[in-house]
């Protein structure tokens, strides 16, 4: 990979660093994202692909172990084994330097840094990282999961990792990105594929059905219960049970949930006698981190008890690379049920293809591609032979619309607010509500 194409992450509690980092690597990268806060990390890097990440080894009392820095790496390398690490520190210690490179890091280098010796070791690890070509990662799956980009190697490597333990997993991501395939992925490379996997759509459950649906019921329970019925824990008994959109069912069927997980066993409705249960618990919900960290909205005990492991999917905007591997896919697939042959996709058809944000993600392009074949009748598909749904691309166009009058907006008052104030940053800050860092890290997003 070539220095100007990297996204970089830099952590390190003195401001001056990451003033320092940002402006030495600013114009020599895509990206550079730079946090005083190392608690910040996991979410920063959920949010977008880092191909590097810079750490420095001593923070002010945030873990109290004498090297926070080897705390960090590894909380990086466990979410994120692919993404290398550097490690900074003022400090020339040799022992740390080996047991940090023992610990995964990629490298380490000791504050006050050389610019040029900081740049040349900082490619030399990205043009190893492609020359290398570790090799992708494939989920051994009924369902193939198809995606060769860093954020889905990311995906795999966890998975390989999770699904041979009884870890409760709660997988994240947007509507359309393929949760329910990473579920099946789960269960199919754990001990219990031998055995069940009941998928329940839990956020779609009505308070009525929500517990007869889960839990079951005996004869006479309720005006309908004609006869006895297993609920879906006892039906998943010995394999997974998969709970789609966790997050959307309400704080009383949350307890209730709760209650049935704490003591591994549930009681059918009118009956007295519970019931031991042996699953594998996977959910799954569209909602972020931060919704599901409201109390309000949803219990922070039944958080810890379904999330063990979190696996984020990512959307298809944020893996463009992984595009064309799906596109043929599908078009194999498609052509293969329709009874047609393969037709080639023109230069075209492929540039419609990739200037389309996908809101609807994969399933959005899976419907989009099925369309094509249909209505293709050549041995090439052109772009006219690519329509989307007319929901998604008025989402398309408005939200695009939207976010560039917002992101004008902000700059515009940036660059007001700087030269009122005669270039001081500090003042400008203040004055915009921000911190000096947030708004360094404005004047990068804008390029200012």
């Amino acid at each position: 990979m070539q220095l100007k194409n990297a996204s970089i992450l830099v952590i390190d509690d003195d401001e001056d660093v990451l003033i320092a980092m940002r402006l030495l690597l600013k114009s020599k990268v895509k990206e550079v994202v730079v946090n005083k806060n190392p608690n910040t990390i996991q979410n920063l890097m959920k949010g977008q692909n880092f191909d590097l990440v810079i750490l420095d080894m001593n923070f002010n009392g945030l873990v109290n172990t004498g090297n926070e820095g080897i705390f960090w790496l590894n909380r990086i390398k466990e979410d994120f084994p692919l993404v290398d690490v550097i490690l900074f520190t003022a400090y020339a210690d040799i022992d740390l330097a080996i047991r940090s490179l023992k610990q995964g890091a990629s490298d380490f280098m000791i504050k006050p840094w050389k610019n040029e010796k900081l740049l040349t070791n900082i490619t030399e690890l990205l043009n190893k990282k492609s020359s290398g070509k570790p090799k992708k990662i494939k989920l051994e799956s009924e369902t193939q999961i198809v995606g060769e980009s860093n954020s889905m190697q990311e995906v795999f490597m966890k998975v390989t990792k999770v699904a041979p333990t009884d870890a409760n997993i709660l997988i994240l991501g947007e509507n359309g990105t393929g949760k329910e395939l990473i579920a099946q992925a789960l269960h199919e490379q754990s001990h219990r594929s031998h055995m069940p996997f009941v998928k329940v759509d839990v956020g779609a459950l009505t308070s009525s059905l929500f517990e007869s649906e889960l839990f079951g019921y005996k004869k006479g329970a309720f005006t309908d219960a004609r006869e006895d019925r297993k609920g879906r824990f006892e039906s998943a008994q010995g394999g997974t049970l998969f709970l789609d959109e966790i997050g959307n069912i309400t704080l009383q069927q949350q307890a209730r949930l709760l209650s049935v997980l704490q003591n591994r066993r549930v009681t059918p409705l009118g009956s007295n006698e519970s019931i031991p249960i042996d699953i594998r618990l996977i959910c799954a919900t569209n909602l972020n981190m931060q919704h599901l960290s409201d109390e309000e909205r949803f219990r922070k005990d039944l958080m810890y008890r379904i999330n063990t492991v979190d696996i984020l999917v990512p959307p298809l905007r944020d893996r463009e690379r992984d595009i064309d591997l799906l596109a043929d896919h599908f078009i194999n697939q498609y052509a293969e049920k329709y009874g047609k042959d393969v037709p080639e996709m023109t230069p075209s058809f492929l540039k419609r293809l990739h200037s389309h944000s996908f809101p609807g993600n994969v399933r959005e392009l899976q419907y989009a591609l099925e369309r094509a074949i249909i209505m293709c009748d050549g041995a090439t598909m052109d772009a006219d032979d690519l329509t989307f749904s007319a929901m998604e691309v008025e989402h398309n166009v408005s939200e695009t619309h939207k976010i560039s009058n917002l992101e004008e907006l902000e700059k515009v008052t940036i660059l007001k607010v700087i030269d009122k104030n005669n270039g001081n940053i500090s003042k400008s800050a203040k004055e915009l509500g921000l911190t000096r860092t947030a708004l360094y890290r404005r004047l990068n997003k804008y390029d200012l």
